[in-house]
């Protein structure tokens, strides 16, 4: 891989990482969010679409996890 496409591909993987701070910070606050429910609206509707939003947003961390490693997998 020539010189060019590994800078291409390591200003993907910089965008990538911010772009996987960024999910980070958002499933932390819906976290803290779920975590804070009130015992008595825990098993509601609300309840659950907090937890499968912190859930998708684990396994998009997860993805872009494989991203970064396929990419930086390329740069070798």
């Amino acid at each position: 891989m020539n010189k060019e496409r590994r800078k291409q591909i390591q200003e993907v993987i910089e965008a990538l990482e911010t772009v996987r701070s960024d999910v980070e910070s958002i499933m932390d606050d819906e976290q803290e969010y779920l975590d804070n429910i009130p015992e008595n609206l825990q098993g509601s509707e609300r309840y659950e679409k907090a937890e499968e939003a912190v859930d998708n947003l684990g396994c998009a961390m997860d993805s872009l996890d494989d991203a970064l490693d396929y990419l930086n997998q390329a740069m070798e």
